[in-house]
Order: structure tokens, then C-alpha cells, then sequence
């Protein structure tokens, strides 16, 4: 099934129009493992003219596709999620390599995903339009009636990021081929690998040609000609904040949907059932090495339980295993590169020199940041404020709620929060007046389920995505206006 997908000197074709393609250009890139250092492979660097073709091929095709009636179209994703699941350990072996995922959370988003595609189609099927009288608006009588159905948008342009290249490459792909779009996938160059295997996985599934077609390249030298180009009807953008205001500003007048950073708090109240909080913290903020845009970025806890709870987490921190994804299942992971460990290193100092109280880690062996604990962090610290896409958690230490609500605000993110607490109305209290998408009570920040709203406000992203909200964002509504006489 992946043979097409490359040569015995590992390097990776592109899919345009049904075909797995070289670039012209004969230029490629390396992709390095986070690991060892070792090549996991070659992706094409393809050059504007040939992110032209995929573009317009992609255009063309999506004149038949939106044609296809829902059903079929829902029986491709079907086909999809079976031979997701069938490929779930060859997809996520190259996920441990390509981007130093765990092998536990590696073969869970695989399968995660395969759920994801099956409930799309499940969705799509079950969505309906509607009709609307007229004679419900004063002045009207029943002389009119409006038929509204939902029209895809054209050619969609999904930008996929490295943390989840399989997942949050199909959270944007089956949603926008099940409304009748076209599909454009540009993955983060580390994550490429990963994300072309489940290109070829709905290739096989029977899409037509050029229905979804994939761009590898420098995001430098092609980045922009994607998102302005006249064809793109539609960007699905995941990654940081920096470059989705830069989409945001050269992108003009299309529609966007973008998951970007955060700063997620975790607020912990005196009343908070501590053990349940340190559990999810220590979860929420260490899986994955904390490379996740809804990871548990900073504790803001009241003061009188805060020497308790940082016991319990020191506790469970210490447990947690470091070290090769490839050789053992471990907890912590080395980070996506040396760019990445050093700007979390430089967290680390900088929160040290001004006072910070080290808990446990504060230690770096390569790409590996042993997982860190800071007490005692002050607002003047770039570690209240920064998002260290790493795993080092700063404790805050407030005297009550407001206080924590306060700092939370002020950050320039607002993806989601957690709050602890045995009061439910505290609960409410708090969920009412942060200013992110998703507050979770009694429970670690998270994207899922994936039927759920999952949305950011601020910095932190446009518009709002989930199943039945993305097949909605990426479609419009039609009307068409009967009028039956007097």
C-alpha cells in the first residue's frame, strides 16, 4: 500500500492528480529524528510553479466532486478509517521516528483519528438543511418560502503542524471532503513523512484524482504563495501564533479557521480535592514533552494548599519516565529540535536568576528537558507569559480566585483553562468571566471529544472546529428563494 510513497533511499513523493510525483526542482530535504539524529527521510521541495499545478488541479477536480452525493462520499471516509486502523503500527513507527512521539500516544492518535474520519461521515449524513416561511417575518405572509442547503466552499488549503501530523491533518481533511471541498494538504516539513503515509491512506480509499492533492516545501520559499493564492477558497491553519497573524494579514478576504498557542492555566482553589488536581496537571502539562497547544502551561493555586499540592506533583513528576521513544515507552520525549530545547533551557535560566524556586528537573541532555517544576514564579518572569512548548510548569501563587481570574486574563492567549474545585459555583464563577474557548473543570486541558467545540479566542485562534463546526466552516449556506403567489 505505502510502496508508491517513496524509493529504497527514503525519499517522498508528492501526490498531485492521483500520482505520486518528484518535484522538478530535484531539491529535497532532510528529515532528521529528534531521537538519534538519524535520516527518517527525504521530502520534495517543490517550487511555486508546481504548488501552482496542485492548486488548480485541485480546483478542477472539485467540480466533480461536489457533484458526488453526501453517502458516497461518506463511504470514502469509511474505507479511510478501516485502512487507517489497519496501518495503525507502520503509521505510528514512523511517527516515533519522524517527530519522537511515545509509542503509546503515537498508536493512539492513529486510532484516534480513525474515529475521527468515521464520525465525520457519520455527521455529514446526518446533517440536514431547512426550510423557512416567510410570513415568520412581520410584513410576510406565506407567499414565500426559503429551501437552504449547504454549498462547499472550493479549494481548502490545510496547513498541518508537527506535534499531531496525522490527527490535526485529518481533523482539517475529512470535514472539508465530506462537505464537498478540495484538498491542498501542506504539512509542517517535520511531520511530513507522517502525514503523507495518511494521504495515501484516503488515496486508497478511492478518492478521484486530484481530489486531495499534498505540497512539501520550505515554508520561506513557498509558505506565502500557498495562503494568497487565487484559487485557495479556504485556509484550516494549526500552529503558532507568529505565523498564523502572518496568514491573517496577507490572506485577504478568505475565510480562515486556525488553532494557534496558549498559555492554559490550571486554577486550583482551597477547596480543590488536591490529588485529583495534581493527577490532571501532571498529565496535562508533561505528555508529549508538553508539545501541545492545549497543554497545562501554568498553575495559578491559592496560597494556603500551595505547599501541598506542589508535594503531590514533585511526587508524581519524579515518576515519570525520560528518555528514547524507540528503545522503551516513556513519559517525556526529546523536543522536535535543538531550536526548541534551547528556547525552553532559556525559560528555565532566566526564571532562576530572578528567583524562581526549582522544584525538580531543570536538567537538559541534547533535545531532552528533564521535566521541571518552578515554584514560587513572578509576573516580571518570561515563564508566566511565554508558551515553552516544553515540559516546565511555573507555579503562580494567588490569594483567591479574582486573582487567578485576573492573571489569567491578561495573558495575550485564551485557548482553555481547568479549574479546581468542590464548588460548583465557583465553578461557574470562574468558567464565566476567563477569557478562553473551553474551561474545564475538575479535569486537565484537552481538545477532545471531537464532536465538541474546540475553539480559541485572542491570540490563541479564528473560529471554532469540531466535527459538525468544521464541516459547517468549511461549507456555506445556500438559499434558494421559492415564491408561491399572493
Amino acid at each position: 500500500m505505502f510502496s508508491s510513497l517513496c524509493c529504497e533511499n527514503k525519499v517522498y513523493k508528492n501526490l498531485v492528480n492521483g500520482q505520486w510525483i518528484d518535484s522538478n526542482t530535484g531539491n529535497l530535504i532532510e528529515i532528521f529524528s529528534p531521537v538519534d539524529d538519524s535520516i527518517v527521510g527525504k521530502i520534495q521541495a517543490m517550487s511555486k510553479k508546481e504548488v501552482d499545478f496542485a492548486i488548480e488541479n485541485a480546483k478542477e477536480a472539485q467540480k466533480s466532486w461536489r457533484t458526488i452525493p453526501v453517502n458516497k462520499r461518506a463511504q470514502i471516509l469509511y474505507r479511510a478509517a478501516e485502512l487507517l486502523e489497519e496501518k495503525t503500527n507502520d503509521i505510528a513507527e514512523i511517527m516515533m521516528r519522524e517527530i519522537a512521539k511515545d509509542k503509546k500516544s503515537a498508536v493512539s492518535e492513529v486510532q484516534r483519528t480513525a474515529d475521527y474520519i468515521r464520525f465525520t461521515a457519520d455527521a455529514a449524513k446526518s446533517m440536514e438543511g431547512e426550510t423557512i416561511p416567510a410570513d415568520s417575518f412581520p410584513g410576510f405572509n406565506r407567499s414565500k418560502i426559503s429551501v437552504v442547503t449547504r454549498e462547499p466552499l472550493g479549494v481548502v488549503l490545510a496547513i498541518s503542524p508537527f506535534n499531531y501530523p496525522v490527527n490535526l491533518s485529518a481533523s482539517k481533511i475529512a470535514p472539508a471532503l465530506v462537505a464537498g471541498n478540495s484538498i491542498v494538504l501542506k504539512p509542517a516539513t517535520q511531520g511530513s513523512i507522517s502525514a503523507l503515509y495518511l494521504a495515501r491512506v484516503f488515496q486508497e480509499a478511492g478518492l478521484p484524482a486530484g481530489v486531495f492533492n499534498t505540497i512539501t516545501g520550505r515554508g520561506i520559499e513557498i509558505g506565502d504563495y500557498c495562503v494568497t493564492h487565487p484559487s485557495v477558497d479556504f485556509i484550516n491553519f494549526t500552529g503558532s501564533t507568529e505565523i498564523g497573524k502572518r496568514i491573517s494579514q496577507i490572506s485577504t478576504m478568505k475565510p480562515l479557521l486556525m488553532e494557534l498557542g496558549g498559555k492554559d492555566a490550571a486554577i486550583v482553589l482551597e477547596d480543590a480535592d488536591l490529588e485529583l488536581a495534581a493527577k490532571n496537571i501532571v498529565a496535562g502539562a508533561y505528555s508529549y514533552s508538553g508539545q501541545r497547544c492545549t497543554a497545562v502551561k501554568r498553575i495559578l493555586v491559592v496560597d494556603s494548599v500551595a505547599n501541598v499540592l506542589v508535594k503531590k506533583l514533585k511526587f508524581k513528576i519524579e515518576k515519570l519516565k525520560v528518555g528514547n521513544p524507540l528503545q522503551e515507552q516513556v513519559d517525556i520525549v526529546p523536543l522536535i529540535n535543538v531550536k526548541a530545547a534551547d528556547f525552553v533551557e532559556g525559560l528555565m535560566k532566566e526564571a532562576q536568576e530572578k528567583g524562581a524556586k526549582l522544584i525538580i528537573g531543570g536538567r537538559r541532555e541534547g533535545n531532552i528537558i528533564y521535566p521541571t517544576l518552578f515554584d514560587n514564579v513572578t509576573l516580571d518572569m518570561r515563564l508566566a507569559w511565554e508558551e515553552p512548548f516544553g515540559p516546565i510548569l511555573p507555579i503562580i501563587r494567588i490569594k483567591d480566585r479574582d486573582e487567578g481570574i485576573a492573571i489569567a486574563n491578561k495573558s495575550e492567549y485564551g485557548l482553555q483553562a481547568s479549574v479546581f474545585t468542590k464548588d460548583i459555583n465557583s465553578a461557574f464563577y470562574i468558567a464565566d468571566k476567563l477569557e478562553v474557548g473551553t474551561v474545564q473543570v475538575n479535569n486537565k486541558t484537552e481538545r477532545g471529544p471531537d464532536h465538541f467545540p474546540f475553539l480559541g479566542v485572542k491570540s490563541s485562534g479564528i473560529g471554532t472546529q469540531g466535527i459538525r463546526y468544521s464541516i459547517e466552516a468549511m461549507s456555506r449556506p445556500k438559499a434558494i428563494v421559492i415564491n408561491i403567489g399572493d
